[in-house]
């Protein structure tokens, strides 16, 4: 379906849940996020009516997210029922901490590849930034799950990484060497004003340009949202809005969708169905901006909600 601004919206994200097993300081609160009420979140066959319905508009793309969607109960079911509408790709984001066991039965579900969040590849910064302690999660929970996914044939596997400076720009060549020797893809994403990281961000926003002259990168094509440079792509949603390329929406584990990432709009479509589910998301398409009003330590994100609860 063609939007308001000759925009082909053919991607659509779904939040599973807005739990996660870590507790990374830029996109959740120290004491974590209150469980919700299991009414309170979209049942498996919700998801699955909602998916049906986008695709039915031309959605072909669907990346399943969180929170941390592996914690989802029904997950396996979710992935299954997804594909079998027949889209192109189904993709599925995760900060890996589990995937080691989930690998191959997302694959045997029908997912294509994944999406692994890594900001550091130093356990010192891994358990700082995730807030980890004692027998928490460990950064070689990660890498086990890369490996895991691999194995599994869960590729082109792209890692997340989120650039801050203070906390893991002294990184970028070490973590772009990682993914040259793992033989995977690799994504730098600027750091933005929103939810947890409103308070932080003008302490660490560190634009991706930092990125192009450490690592020399030449000659970039522009993919969708990032800037390609072969393997290695930037995410750069503060210094150089990518609006004009945005083919996506988003679907709340509670059952809204965001037309826009930083938007505070969101159409409610939990208990629709055939085609006034159909008309809610077409409305939803139809009232996507032509861009974000700018993203800034004076002008932050107006979601209402934080990433966790996005899913990105």
């Amino acid at each position: 379906m063609t939007d308001n601004c000759g925009r082909q919206i053919t991607y659509l994200r779904i939040s599973v849940t807005d739990l996660c097993n870590l507790r990374c300081d830029y996109c959740m609160p120290a004491e974590g996020v209150t469980k919700r009420q299991h009414s309170n979140i979209l049942r498996v066959e919700e998801i699955l009516e909602i998916a049906e319905a986008a695709v039915e508009l031309g959605i072909r793309k669907i990346r399943i997210t969180g929170g941390e969607p592996l914690l989802r109960r029904g997950l396996l079911d979710i992935c299954k029922g997804v594909k079998e509408l027949g889209i192109d790709d189904l993709a599925v984001t995760t900060n890996g901490i589990l995937l080691r066991d989930f690998a191959e039965p997302l694959k045997n579900s029908g997912v294509n590849r994944v999406n692994v969040s890594l900001d550091t590849l130093k356990p010192e910064v891994f358990r700082k930034l995730t807030r980890s302690r004692g027998s928490a999660p460990e950064l070689q929970n990660v890498l086990d799950g890369i490996d895991a996914a691999k194995l599994a044939g869960l590729t082109p596997i792209k890692l997340n990484c989120v650039l801050m400076r203070g906390v893991n720009d002294g990184e970028i060549e070490d973590i772009a060497d990682f993914a040259e020797r793992m033989d995977v893809e690799l994504r730098f994403i600027e750091l933005m004003p929103i939810g947890q990281a409103k308070d932080m961000w003008r302490e660490r926003y560190l634009p991706n340009s930092e990125v192009i002259k450490r690592l020399g990168l030449k000659n970039g094509v522009q993919r969708g949202v990032a800037m390609q440079y072969g393997r290695i792509g930037l995410i750069d949603p503060v210094s150089r809005a990518f609006c004009p390329t945005c083919n996506r929406i988003r679907l709340t584990a509670d059952g809204n969708i965001k037309p826009c990432l930083h938007s505070a709009r969101e159409i409610p479509v939990r208990n629709l169905h055939g085609a006034e589910l159909r008309g809610a998301l077409t409305a939803a398409i139809l009232s996507k901006p032509e861009a974000h009003d700018g993203l800034s330590g004076d002008a932050p994100s107006r979601s209402q909600r934080g990433m966790n609860k996005i899913g990105g």
